[in-house]
């Protein structure tokens, strides 16, 4: 076997040099230090089917030192995955199937966007939390359907980022069994040895957050399986600690910095494989000995598959109540579209004050109800997000049919972990905080984005009026900030109805995350104009929610709770005829049809003017002249009561209608 396996973990060492030297660019150290695992992991440990990477009882494996991004194709390529040798040639290139870091949805096999370093270990433990929320719920006493693992491979920058504390300690408390690590322990960062920055103790580190701590060696194919067999017997997650050399067979910069983020060059190139025993004059060596070990065990991969298609048929058909629910968690990223369409939304009254946190905390309870596998928390911040899910039980480690999960302050981790318990499958998964902490999460938000995976984030206390906490805590620069991620819908609803049509457009999404800004402060549910306003919403991002009855003199376009100060406004500015234009989405705005954005604000000679309690970034296209007629806070605010703070600012009705009036003074 050892014959093999050595096989295989030269082929990683060639193919890797080689790709990497083709592009002239890469990380050729990781992949020649870690070979062996690579080779023993596809070979024995990992329980996958390669012909079926999307085989829903597989066990993960996250590369989370993405940089060594060589090591995972290579493996995913000889142990049978869709990945052929044309495709690592052209490693690194436009449109390549192997992009510089391991890409979701590029590569067959590849479980999650990974490059950030400590994202990977992060999402991995969502993957180990879905796995045991999905397996209490559907394993009966009859039948076990769910029950894999999930493994990662670190480097010590992964174990440098903070992300990687912060889930890793929550993984220690939920004593996530079935998550098990491996430490490529090599001692080397791009810089020099890691004694430069990184002197702490790494075991006795995670025996505090509750892990068991494994030692042996990467060169060792019995100390990895015994080890990992050994992490499996225990309750606790696991970090096998690994000894291992940086670019491992290449003399020339072996154990040193000089392995870790550039090719070799064509002479170290020519050393290392002479030292390997290769042909220095071929490239893309593949050992026949490897190519015939996992034709061999292609069998044994696919009857892994079919045993449990069969336990999981029998399952089926012993409960059908339960088979029925469990095609309905997997359908749609989470969401059967045709159940939710046919969830009503709350009914709110026009007039009524609540705040639109307090309006999404109620539709996220109706939704909720509707699809026992919308899971989620927040950062310690369950009453002041209002995300407490009613009638459930909270997810720990004694109660795995939990929903509700109790992040700690640990904003990061809990996004990236949202992004993992997304991608495994089965769930839809959100996370809440403060909007002004998205910052601390906006990595993550910005992977998911990339990884076009439907997370949902809820941020709360959208603007200045969050009041006396004062500016620390007013964010004022985060729409546009987060408005600035491709491929995130930022959805900040005027009141409690928009509120709840909010949630179903983040719940039908299927390929963005959603950001849901919402209010501290109670705002009354406003009449609406147009009678298609929900629609609108959902397809346009805005609507006419205050008409004129002629064509109007101004339009103001407002988002959030700025929305209901302009519908004052507009009376207070008689007899200006004043439209005002509700914007839930801007970026939905700004994609419409030009037709109906003429709809809305007019032609290039009307006079439009916006009104949000934040940056005006990103608003000048939309009025003649920006400086006069975006009404915005373009400062950090003030610690004070809210509607002192609003009136500071200039954020009043008497203000904006002012501003309408082209009566600026001091606004």
């Amino acid at each position: 076997m050892n014959k093999e396996l050595d096989a295989t973990a030269l082929s990683i060492r060639s193919l890797s040099i080689d790709a990497i030297e083709k592009a002239n660019s890469g990380h050729p150290g990781l992949p020649l230090g870690a070979a062996e695992l690579a080779a023993v992991l596809y070979g024995k440990i990992l329980r996958h089917n390669p012909q079926n990477p999307q085989w829903v009882d597989r066990d993960r494996f996250i590369l989370s030192a993405g940089h060594g991004s060589m090591l995972l194709y290579s493996i995913l390529h000889l142990s049978g995955y869709d990945l052929s040798l044309d495709d690592i040639r052209s490693f690194r290139q436009v449109g390549s199937r192997c992009p510089g870091h391991p890409e979701y949805g590029m590569t067959p096999g590849v479980e999650a966007t990974t490059g950030p370093l400590g994202q990977g270990i992060a999402t991995a433990v969502g993957m180990a939390v879905a796995e045991s929320m999905l397996a209490a719920r559907f394993n009966t006493a009859d039948y076990t359907i769910v029950d894999h693992y999930t493994y990662a491979l670190v480097g010590e920058g992964c174990l440098m980022e903070g992300v990687s504390s912060e889930a890793s300690s929550l993984a220690g408390t939920l004593k996530l069994g079935k998550l098990i690590v491996y430490y490529d322990q090599n001692k080397i960062t791009i810089d020099g040895s890691t004694d430069i920055a990184f002197t702490e103790d790494i075991a006795k580190r995670y025996e505090s957050y509750g892990w068991q701590v494994l030692h042996g060696s990467m060169y060792s194919y019995s100390d990895i399986e015994t080890l990992t067999e050994q992490a499996k017997k225990d309750p606790r997650p696991s970090l096998i600690m690994l000894d291992s050399v940086i670019g491992k067979g290449a003399p020339a910069v072996e154990g040193t910095a000089a392995a870790h983020g550039a090719p070799l060059g064509k002479e170290k190139l020519a050393q290392a494989k002479e030292h390997l025993g290769l042909n220095p004059a071929e490239q893309f060596f593949v050992a026949p000995e490897a190519y015939a070990y996992f034709a061999d065990r292609k069998k044994g991969f696919e009857k892994q598959e079919a045993d449990w298609n069969t336990r999981f048929a029998a399952w089926s058909a012993a409960h059908p109540a339960l088979r029925k629910e469990w095609d309905g968690f997997f359908e749609g990223g989470g969401i059967d579209r045709k159940v939710l369409d046919g969830v009503a939304d709350p009914v709110f009254k026009v007039g009524e004050q609540i705040a639109t946190r307090a309006a999404s905390k109620t539709a996220l309870n109706v939704f909720a109800k509707a699809f026992p596998n919308l899971v989620g928390g927040s950062a310690d911040l369950q009453g002041p997000n209002a995300v407490a899910l009613q009638d459930v039980r909270t997810y720990t480690a004694d109660s795995r049919d939990g929903r509700y999960i109790h992040f700690g302050i640990r904003e990061f981790a809990m996004a990236a972990i949202t992004n993992g318990i997304q991608l495994h499958g089965g769930f839809r998964a959100f996370c809440a905080t403060f909007a002004v902490f998205s910052d601390y999460l906006r990595p993550a938000l910005r992977l998911a984005a990339l990884m076009k995976i439907p997370s949902i984030y809820v941020l709360t206390h959208d603007s200045i009026f969050v009041g006396e906490d004062g500016p620390t805590h007013q964010p004022v620069e985060v729409l546009a900030s987060l408005r600035a991620i491709p491929n995130v819908l930022v959805l900040r609803p005027a009141d409690a109805e928009e509120t709840a049509v909010a949630w179903r457009m983040a719940l039908e999404q299927k390929d963005r995350p959603t950001c849901l800004l919402l209010s501290r402060q109670n705002l009354p549910v406003l009449q609406k104009a147009d009678p298609d306003w929900k629609t609108l919403m959902k397809n346009s991002g805005a609507y006419i929610i205050r008409n004129t009855e002629g064509s109007p003199d101004v339009t103001v376009l407002a988002t959030g709770s700025e929305v209901s100060m302009a519908c004052e406004a507009a009376g207070l500015a008689a007899p200006q005829q004043v439209r005002v234009v509700s914007v839930p989405s801007k970026e939905l705005l700004d994609t419409a049809s030009d037709t109906y954005r003429k709809q809305l604000a007019g032609d290039a000679s009307h006079r439009s003017i916006v009104a949000e309690a934040g940056v005006k970034q990103g608003w000048e296209g939309w009025v003649l002249d920006p400086r006069m007629d975006i009404v915005s806070i373009d400062r950090f605010g003030e610690s004070g009561p809210a509607k002192k703070v609003a009136e500071h600012l200039g954020f009043t009705a008497e203000a904006l209608a002012a501003r309408i009036c082209g009566k600026c003074g001091d606004v």
